[in-house]
Parts: structure tokens; sequence; C-alpha cells
């Protein structure tokens, strides 16, 4: 087993190496030129989409762009917003922090583009409900079947470990050791309240995180905002840290500036899944009349999960000095910055922000595993057969040591992004024709308001 583990964790090192990190950048950098940068053009248009009602009724979809958002955001906003951030400042130094909001801001093209592509090439499925994603156009786009066919396959494997057995394994470990609750008893609380949502489909999914990523979210970014105000002098000083660091790899494993960036992007995507392609799987639900506009929405996903959400992680753990300590390791170390700085209440917040995180990316991926599998197995009994296994493994996760899985789904997800930038850059056209329509169609209605005015 432990040459297993160690095979594992070499392919995982090759997977989430130099290349794929340059591809996904790479990337983002090039639709972000062809874009006209359209991540700072349109967000404040695409801020305005995600915080008004959406009181289209004709358009084709099963739930709202705030819905589908909220998916998205449930599945995105996980263990890799509070461990993820503290293993990047540990390996890659403070400097990590600035290479992940470098990655998200070129990130935010590549959300957007999954999005139009998942919009424009999804179809109505037996149940009469959408599909879509990179399996679709990879097939109906890019005229690569076998790609959609390797890229559901990743996905529904990724989805039992990523975004199910390592999460519940979190959300147990974190309430035996704050709360001194039994694994198996928070695993059992955690099936049955996936099996719960997972019964009412896609529509249940969008009500439930709906409800539950806005209260997540705000939680921890107050608890976040309280620091940054009762501790402002810090701040300017940890700013200095991180911006410093990005260039000379200070603190960073052997000092290399490479680290930096290696840690800082690669966590700032698993955090992010700006380019791996599963987000897209919900916006392809949404209710829209253009591909160009339930992808601005899905756009400041990146901006909500990386920029703001992470970066309270990283910035109080840099403002606590804390990540020097080599006994503080992932989790540990995100309690004890939140701990030095609110004190008992510290570890209680980052607790319960870890419950809510894991959870909801529980559900989300319930979905994006369910939808590749449904790609590749039409039967409705084969499906069913997967939603059981999927919720027994929430408890399975909770309940035993996963080290293996957790590494094996690692490379499952990164394996998911090949296919899908392959797809981006293949149909990179497509998406620019889309912009135009959607900035047309935006234009159109700024007129008419006026004109009614």
């Amino acid at each position: 087993m432990a040459q297993f583990e160690e095979l594992l964790g070499t392919i995982s090192g090759l997977v989430w190496g130099p290349p794929l990190l340059i591809l996904l950048v790479g990337t983002g950098i090039f639709l972000t030129v062809r874009l006209g940068v359209l991540q700072l053009r349109l967000l404040p248009y695409a801020l305005k989409l995600v915080f008004t009602k959406n009181t289209d009724t004709t358009s084709k979809g099963d739930i709202s762009h705030f819905q589908a958002l909220s998916t998205a955001m449930a599945a995105t906003v996980g263990t890799g917003n509070i461990v993820g951030v503290a293993t990047a400042v540990i390996l890659g130094g403070p400097g990590a922090i600035f290479w992940m909001w470098f990655s998200a801001f070129f990130g935010m093209a590549t959300k957007y583009g999954e999005a139009v592509l998942a919009v424009k090439y999804r179809v109505v499925d037996a149940k009469g409900q959408m599909a879509g994603g990179p399996m679709y156009y990879l097939e109906h786009g890019l005229k690569q079947k076998w790609l959609a066919v390797l890229f559901a396959i990743f996905g529904a494997i990724a989805a039992f470990g990523i975004g199910n057995g390592t999460q519940s394994n979190s959300v147990a470990s974190v309430v035996r050791d704050t709360f001194s609750v039994p694994t198996w008893i928070t695993g059992i609380i955690l099936t049955i309240f996936t099996a719960l949502v997972l019964l009412g489909g896609i529509k249940s999914i969008g009500r439930v995180t709906s409800f539950f990523v806005p209260f997540m979210a705000l939680f921890y970014i107050i608890a976040g905002i309280i620091i940054m105000i009762l501790n402002m002098e810090l701040i300017p000083a940890a700013l200095g840290t991180i911006f410093s660091a990005a260039f000379t790899g200070e603190a960073a494993v052997g000092g290399a500036i490479g680290a930096a960036i290696r840690y800082g992007v690669a966590r700032g995507v698993f955090s992010n899944e700006a380019g791996l392609g599963s987000a897209p799987i919900a916006a392809a639900a949404a209710i829209t009349d253009l591909p160009g506009r339930q992808a601005l929405v899905s756009m400041t996903q990146v901006l909500f999960d990386t920029i703001i959400i992470c970066s309270i992680t990283g910035v109080t753990i840099v403002m606590s000095g804390l990540y020097k300590d080599e006994s503080l390791e992932g989790a540990a170390l995100t309690t004890a910055a939140f701990e030095q700085f609110l004190g008992g209440a510290g570890p209680i917040i980052v607790a319960i922000g870890l419950i809510f995180f894991a959870s909801s990316t529980i559900i989300g991926w319930s979905y994006y595993g369910e939808k590749c599998f449904q790609y590749l197995f039409k039967n409705p009994a084969l499906l069913i057969v997967y939603r059981i296994a999927f919720v027994l493994m929430v408890f399975v996760g909770a309940t035993v040591s996963l080290d293996v899985v957790w590494t094996f789904s690692d490379v499952m997800n990164g394996l998911m992004a090949f296919p899908n930038l392959i797809g981006l850059l293949g149909l990179s056209g497509v998406i620019v024709l889309e912009t135009k329509r959607i900035v047309a169609k935006i234009k159109e209605e700024k007129e008419a308001k006026q004109a009614g005015n």
C-alpha cells in the first residue's frame, strides 16, 4: 500500500506540474487578450446580474442565474479556502498569495469562456432537464467525442474523492477535534443531509445552495473583516511581505521563487477550479437568453472564491506571522492564526467555516459527478446506483483515512483540465462571437432604458 501511495503521489506531482499550470494560466491570458480584458470591463454589469432577481420566465433552463452560481460556488468553496491556502503559504511562502491572485485574475476569463460554451452547447436530457458542460461542447462544438468521454470519466471518478470523501473527512475531523463529536455521528448526519438534497435533483440543489452559500460566505468574510479592522496596523506590512516574497521566494521551500509561483497558482486553481471544467456543468442549467449573460455571472465565482475568501485566510495567516512555525500545517495553521486575533472564538469560526464549506462542496460535486456519469451511461437504473454509491461514500469518508483516495482523486481532478482546456482554446472563436452578442445586447438594453426615461 505504501508503494501504491508513493506511485500515486508521483503521478499527482506530474499531473499538477508546470505543464498543466502553464496551460491553465496561459489559457486565461489568451482569453483575456481575445476578450479585451472582459473581466474588468464588464465586472460591474456581472455583479449587477448576480445581485438582481432574475425575472426571465421565457428562456430555457432549470434554475436561476444566482442558483447556478451558488451551485458552482458550493462546489468550489471548500477545504481549499482554509486548508489549501494555508498549505500554499507553508510550501510557497507568503508570495504564493500574490500568485494566487494573479492566476485568479486570468482565471475569471477562463471561467467566463467555460460557461459560454456550456450554455451554447447544452442539450435537454430524457428527463427534460438541461445537461451541459465540457462533455457536450467537446462533442458538439469541437467534434471530438473521445475527449468528451475522457473528461466525463475523470469527472465521475473525481467526484467521489475531491468532491465527497475528503470533504466529509475534513468535516468529521474538525467536528471531533472542536466539539468532541464522534466521526460516525457526523458521518450519519452528512449522509442523510446529502441524500435528502440529491433526491430533489438540480432544482433542490439550487434552492439549498442559494441559501447555504451566501450564509456561509458572509459568515467567514465578516469574521475576516473583524480581524482586519481590529488589526489595521498589521495590514500594510502583511501586504508588503506578500508582494516582496512573490518575487524573492522568501520563506518558500528552498527559498525559490518557483515554489511561490507553483503553489500559489496550483492552490488558487484547486480552490476556484477555473479551467478544470467542473463549474460550467452547473452554469448549463441556468435560465438565460444568451450564453454570455450566464457566463458573466459565472465569472464572478472566481472573484468571490479566491480574491475575497481565500485572501481572508491568506492575509490573516501572514498578519499572524505563524506561517514560520514549522509545527503548524493546513487547517491547524489557519485555526492558530484566527485564534491569535479572536481568542477562543477563532477555532470555532474556522471549524464552522470548514463544516459549511466542505458540506456544500459535497452537494455541488454530487451534481457534477452525476452529470458526467449520465453522459457516459444513459440507463436510469445505473444512475440510481451511482447516486447511492455517492451518498454512501459520504459516510465512508467521514469514518476512515482517505490519503489514497485524496491523491487518486487529485489526479483525476487534474486530468479533467486537459480536454477542457483543449476545448476552450479550440472554440475560442465561438466565445468571442458570443461575447460580441452579449455586449451588443447590453448596449441595446441600456439605450432602451435611457429612451424610456
